[in-house]
């Protein structure tokens, strides 16, 4: 079969599953507070079309999938869908990408059904400012799932934090020295514009050569280490001593399209070529068919643009062709 190479000469390996657009918390970065209006249920794709879309993936070439939500442990019986999809022929990793309060219970059943490792959001270690990026949640609850996750042995273990500007740039030094201290991989994340349709995220993004100076003021010898296992884009360092890494993705300052490897799935059941870009592709029509599903991702292929131009939108530059047209939780962050 023919492998999935774009007009860029990316291949794709790597395909990102949302499950659900729900999510328990309401982080200021993605979703209002309150008003949301989720997808009915029945527009969600069922556990088994998703397992037949991805089972074309792979004899496409696809060796990774990434399952995410919103907030993908908010989906009953997630196991199941884990366990398909390491039957695949030809998969070798299986990754989850969660918020953490949900995972202590259910750590070691994904485990058991095939899920090799976990990313767990955490943009601050203080339970009061917690409240206010999350607007609700417990953080006791995600360290928890911290910890259940180590005990099930879903590691390496990345810890997500997005960094804010004016919120959270103060707690840099105590992740610097969390990724010093433990066996995990810190990974700080530059705030993107997805989900916004004013462009007041500017006042929020802050450049990740911030981590950088912050570690030299405080005095840390940096080695440049080889990152964990899925570690893709980021740039990854390690202080010298320390038994855990930090690593940086910056995909608007000096972003990673040259050597972007993914596509998205939605979870109402869309191809998304680029996680930033209008075009999308509906699978529905293309199920019962492996034919016609393979074509739908050849076609993905010849639409992808070169990169996403979020550092236009940074500069202020009109976009009028890369409309944001879901919020983050749709499309799978």
């Amino acid at each position: 079969m023919p492998e999935l190479i774009d007009r860029f000469g990316r291949q794709h390996t790597y395909l990102r599953i949302s499950v659900t657009d729900r999510c328990n918390l309401r982080c200021l970065y993605c979703m209002p507070e309150e008003g949301m209006v989720f997808m009915e249920q029945d527009k969600l794709l069922s556990y088994s079309q998703i397992i037949e879309v991805a089972s074309t993936a792979a004899k496409l070439g696809i060796r990774k999938f990434r399952i995410t939500g919103g907030e993908p442990l908010v989906r009953p019986g997630l196991e199941e869908l884990v366990a398909g999809l390491s039957a695949l022929p030809g998969v070798d990793d299986i990754s989850l990408t969660t918020n953490g309060l949900l995972l202590a219970p259910q750590a070691a059943k994904l485990k058991q059904a095939g899920l090799k490792r976990v990313n767990i959001s955490l943009d601050t270690m203080d339970a009061t400012r917690f409240k206010f990026i999350a607007r609700r949640g417990d953080l006791n609850k995600v360290w928890e799932g911290i910890e259940a996750a180590v005990e099930a042995g879903l590691t390496p273990i990345k810890l997500n934090c997005v960094l804010l500007k004016g919120v959270n740039e103060d707690e840099i030094g105590r992740f610097l020295k969390l990724a010093m201290e433990q066996p995990l991989h810190v990974r700080f994340i530059e705030y993107m514009p997805i989900g916004h349709d004013d462009a007041g995220w500017r006042d929020h993004y802050l450049p990740l050569s911030t981590v950088l100076e912050e570690a030299k003021r405080l005095g840390y010898e940096l080695e440049q280490a080889e990152g964990p296992k899925g570690s893709g884009p980021s740039e990854n360092w390690r202080i010298a001593g320390g038994v855990g890494t930090f690593g940086l993705i910056h995909p608007i300052s000096e972003h990673f399209c040259k050597s972007c490897n993914r596509l998205r799935l939605t979870a109402d059941g869309h191809i998304k070529p680029c996680l930033y870009w209008v075009d999308e592709l509906n699978v529905r029509p293309s199920l019962g068919s492996p034919e016609a599903m393979e074509q739908l991702f050849l076609k993905a292929m010849a639409i992808k643009p070169e990169n996403h131009e979020m550092g236009a939108l940074l500069a202020g530059e009109t976009q009028s062709h890369v409309p944001t047209v879901r919020r983050m939780s749709q499309i799978g962050g």
